[in-house]
């Protein structure tokens, strides 16, 4: 059963600690279309430094890339977007409210919300038919056929297109791969649940090029893999699972498939899709473009049109997961703290520095301590009300720790730090403090 009044909480939090704004709000918001404030920047932030460190920086084998949003309309007749990348539509004549129709489970009548759509008496569904999700455009100052363009529905087919390029440039060999990071858009007919469905969305993708014969192996490392990488940033197991996808549910292209899915407070969901999309894509860009995409194996003097692994997670799925992951209440002193538990490492603010009074030198050395702490990792400073408030905005925030500056520091120069998810606090010299909290940023 979904939990909406978490999902509740959460987005009001998000809005007033500033990770997500509705976008264009003052004017009503528009559908399924978020902004990111100044600690939700710093939290996605994060989930994308942490992917390219260990997709691009930790490893021999994978390039980076950043291709256009905006390709020949070609790619998308080879890809299979134009003519297959459809969602089942019906409309209600009734209420006018539009579903997926392979989705009527999943959602709720707009008149009567314990029901589904179809179960309300008064409902009156169409038949289905074809929608592309694709956004079109028009490239140039004519509005006509020869003039079309689509913003991309996934980054992956840059990198399929350019897979002779980076190959050439930087003098891999297969097994290579190439990662990106970038925009996406989809016109779904049914978005929604906060972030995690919207139209316009990033992705974090890594396309992994094999020798036929080995791509299982393969499969299963990047399988491996990659479930570490999210329990590396602090996603609870025990809200983790594997989904393999049936015969009904393997994508046209795929030889394989599992999903990774987080136990969302409406459902388990996919957090990133792990494929085996055999030659399909080298084959098809081959086809249509009529360029050579074989490559030639010189240690077994043969030629072959790789097959490729994809790891595709969504940044901003995966931003949410950790805040859901990261949120709780607890009673403490017999009132509600509010928490965001993340791991430092992911943390938008990894320190708050406090002064407990505005008096004896304590703001002073606290700003400078604060300025200091500013050139290694993302600080606050806060001086407004008591200290006891000053510690659960952090919590809200998630900041694992504040440094009180007090009598005691300006007598031997020790700060009190207290951890946010234990509330312990101990002294820590402030010459020392830097690199104690660096050391758990790791």
């Amino acid at each position: 059963m979904a939990d909406t009044s978490l999902m509740e909480k959460l987005v009001s939090l998000c809005k007033r600690r500033g990770f997500v704004f509705q976008s264009s709000e003052i004017y009503g918001g528009l559908g399924s279309v978020w902004d990111y404030g100044p600690l939700g920047v710093e939290l996605k932030k994060n989930v994308k430094d942490r992917w390219w460190e260990a997709m691009v920086h930790a490893r021999d084998d994978i390039e980076g890339l950043d291709a256009a949003i905006l390709m020949h309309p070609r790619v998308w007749e080879a890809s299979g977007h134009v003519a297959g990348f459809t969602d089942p539509l019906v409309d209600c004549r009734t209420c006018k409210a539009r579903f997926r129709a392979d989705k009527l489970g999943d959602a709720q009548c707009p008149q009567k919300p314990s029901k589904h759509p179809g179960e309300h008496s008064t409902c009156d569904l169409t038949e289905p038919r074809l929608f592309n999700l694709m956004f079109k455009t028009f490239m140039g100052p004519v509005e006509e056929q020869a003039a079309v363009v689509y913003l991309r529905p996934e980054t992956a087919q840059g990198i399929y297109v350019n897979y002779q390029n980076v190959l050439n440039a930087s003098r891999q060999k297969v097994p290579f791969g190439i990662a990106q990071i970038g925009k996406a858009f989809r016109n779904e007919i049914t978005p929604g649940n906060f972030i995690f469905r919207t139209r316009e969305f990033e992705q974090m993708e890594m396309q992994f090029f094999v020798k036929p014969g080995t791509d299982g192996e393969w499969f299963e490392r990047w399988r491996e893999w990659r479930l570490a990488w999210h329990h590396a940033i602090g996603l609870n197991p025990a809200r983790l699972r594997w989904h393999q996808h049936g015969p009904g549910e393997l994508a046209h292209y795929a030889k394989a498939a599992y999903d990774i899915e987080f136990e969302f407070p409406f459902g388990w969901n996919e957090i990133e899709g792990i494929h085996n999309r055999s030659d399909y894509d080298l084959g098809r860009h081959q086809e249509y473009s009529g360029k050579k995409l074989e490559y030639f194996d010189q240690a077994g003097n043969e030629r072959y049109i790789p097959y490729i692994i994809e790891t595709s997670a969504g940044a901003d799925r995966v931003t949410l997961t950790l805040l859901v992951n990261a949120y709780r209440e607890e009673e403490v002193e017999g009132e509600t703290r509010v928490v965001l538990g993340f791991h430092p490492r992911v943390a938008p603010i990894k320190a708050a520095v406090l002064p407990l009074v505005k008096k004896d030198g304590m703001p002073e050395l606290a700003d400078r301590m604060y300025h200091d702490l500013k050139r290694r990792f993302p600080c606050f400073y806060d001086d407004s009300g008591a200290i006891g408030r000053r510690y659960r905005r952090m919590d809200e925030a998630g900041t694992p720790f504040c440094l009180t500056v007090d009598g005691q520091t300006l007598a031997d120069g020790t700060l009190t730090v207290r951890e946010r998810d234990s509330m312990t606090q101990e002294r820590v010299h402030q010459d020392r403090v830097g690199a104690w909290i660096e050391e758990r940023l790791r």
